[in-house]
């Protein structure tokens, strides 16, 4: 071989050399590279990744929460090169970072797709837990753990299972994932497949999973149906407790599904017989039957007639007296009770009934034992601008108008003599059953003066009694009746100076004239004026005939003698 060729082969020797130099660069720090296990010290592996010296790595990095992972010498692995060389001039390794590292970028792709990961909750901390992602470690928020809030979750600890990421930021090394989200998603399924499975009108047993005021959910096998309150029984159930358990196997009908929200309704009393049916002709009005109160409101009360028919006494049909008295005051929840049926509608599922109908109407009652003229005695209740109400017999009151409180005297005046508590009499006017009204009278008990006036009639000459003396004139009675009426000062007298009421003393009688004498509107007027002028006539006339040559002063004289001679 000549020098030239020499010199070809070395200087391509040389090539190659440097071209494997290059090809078998150091690894950069801050990556992860691949190694060998060269051999295994106690808890350390010995790794070689192609520097000068090897690096040492805690056995304990290759297993972690979920996983127990063994290595043996030969085993080839990815670590993470933190740096080149420390003092002790070795390798310094880290299987944790290598695979946190791996974790990220497999996570983020995961997140960004959406798509679930599996880790494992192997630590509780602060409002919530931490998850190992496979060397990520992600925060599950109490509130993710599960659908409802749970006691116990050792049995979720240390098992593999899935999460759904939510939140991440490298830079800050965050993660936040759910274990809820991928429940609910889960659930959501099943109960599209449970439901599409399901029908309106199916019969279905199910488990009584939880109770609440309004109903009771049921378990219908991975799905929940409500069953309301007033779809459990055909009668009034006040309280779902009143009939079902939690854990107690029940039979349902499904009522109805919404395909789109997944909600369920359940009924047990549809699959009784409608106790409805045929209601009108089980229930007739005017009926009566006994029931059972229950349930008392401001309105009235609520009879159950049978499981499942409840009719409504109302307020206004309680009691014929108490108009304004509370339900609960008449009957009591649980107290049976004989009512009326007064309404029955079939199409809304009411029925009325009435308690009162099934007692005597006190205002026929009072009819029938105080007929119209009847005297009777009561409590003055109360005092009102037109009359008096008397408390009767039959617990009824019965009303005493003004006008019949007195013949003579205006009632206004009247009725101040009365006062509440006061137990007086008084006649039977009228009663009108329909209405519930009972007229009485107090004046009718003393008869009418006008229709015991006798022969008392217009220009008749009457007697009366001073009763009091008025500015204007006197109040005076007629002898021999118990009529009242006022003579007017004009009426007092024919001459003016005489026209005065103060010469008249309380108790003193006079002769006078009726004047006015109409029964109908019961109206009496006497004058003394009018008396006198009449006498004066009379006197004219006689002795004017008698003796024709007397003067006039002759014949009032002896009108005047002949008048004071009657008098005495």
């Amino acid at each position: 071989m000549s020098a030239t060729q020499t010199l070809s082969a070395a200087r391509d020797d040389f090539a190659a050399m440097l071209e494997e130099s290059f090809s078998h660069a150091e690894p950069a720090e801050g990556t992860v590279v691949k190694g060998i296990v060269v051999a295994i010290e106690k808890d350390l592996a010995i790794i070689d990744i192609g520097l000068k010296t090897e690096g040492r790595v805690a056995l304990r990095e290759f297993a972690g929460p979920g996983r127990d992972q063994t290595i043996t010498v030969g085993d080839e692995v990815e670590v993470y090169l933190e740096r080149v060389e420390n003092a002790l001039g070795e390798a310094v390794l880290s299987r944790d970072k290598a695979r946190r590292e791996e974790s990220w970028v497999r996570l983020e792709k995961a997140f960004n797709a959406q798509e679930k990961v599996t880790g494992v909750i192997f630590n509780q901390v602060k409002g919530g837990f931490t998850v190992d992602l496979d060397g990520a470690v992600a925060f599950l928020p109490r509130s993710q753990v599960d659908i409802r809030p749970i006691r116990d979750v050792g049995p979720l600890m240390h098992n593999p299972q899935p999460f759904q990421i939510l939140k991440m930021d490298r830079r800050r090394g965050n993660i936040v994932v759910s274990r809820r989200t991928v429940l609910e998603e889960t659930r959501a399924e099943q109960r599209h497949e449970l439901v599409q499975n399901l029908e309106e009108g199916q019969v279905i047993d199910g488990v009584v999973k939880n109770i609440t005021d309004y109903g009771a959910f049921v378990d219908l096998g991975g799905i929940d149906g409500l069953l309301h309150v007033t779809d459990i029984a055909w009668r009034r159930v006040n309280h779902p407790t009143e009939v079902l358990n939690i854990g107690q196997t029940v039979k349902v009908k499904i009522i109805k599904i919404n395909h789109e929200t997944h909600r369920i309704s359940l009924g047990m009393k549809q699959l009784l017989g409608d106790p409805w049916e045929g209601i009108e002709a089980k229930y007739p009005v005017n009926a009566r039957f006994k029931g059972r109160v229950t349930n008392i409101t401001d309105y009235g009360a609520f009879v159950e007639l049978e499981p499942g028919i409840e009719g409504l006494i109302h307020v206004s049909e309680m009691s014929w007296t108490k108009k304004n008295v509370h339900p609960g005051k008449i009957v009591a929840t649980s107290q049976e009770v004989e009512v009326a049926i007064l309404e029955v509608d079939p199409v809304k599922r009411r029925i009325s009934l009435g308690l009162k109908q099934t007692l005597q109407n006190p205002w026929e009652a009072f009819a029938e034992k105080y007929p119209a003229g009847s005297t009777v005695e009561g409590e003055v209740k109360n005092k009102t601008e037109f009359g008096l109400f008397l408390g009767l017999d039959g617990d009824v009151d019965g009303m005493v108008h003004l006008s019949d409180l007195d013949w003579n005297r205006p009632g206004e005046q009247v009725i101040d003599e009365f006062k509440k508590g006061d137990v007086i009499k008084a006649q039977v006017l009228d009663v009108d059953v329909e209405k519930e009204r009972i007229s009485l009278g107090v004046k009718q008990l003393g008869g009418d003066p006008f229709q015991d006036s006798g022969e008392l009639r217009k220009g008749a000459i009457v007697t009366c009694e001073v009763i009091d003396v008025k500015e204007g004139g006197v109040d005076v009675k007629i002898v021999g009746t118990d009529m009242t009426t006022f003579v007017k000062r004009s009426e007092l007298a024919r001459d003016r100076g005489d026209q005065r009421p103060d010469r008249f003393a309380v108790g003193e009688k006079f002769d006078a004239r009726v004047i006015l004498f109409d029964r109908k509107a019961r109206k009496v007027q006497v004058s003394i004026k009018a008396l006198e002028i009449a006498e004066e006539k009379e006197a004219v006339a006689q002795f004017g005939s008698q003796d024709s040559g007397a003067s006039l002063g002759d014949i009032l004289g002896a009108a005047l003698k002949k008048a004071s001679e009657k008098a005495e």
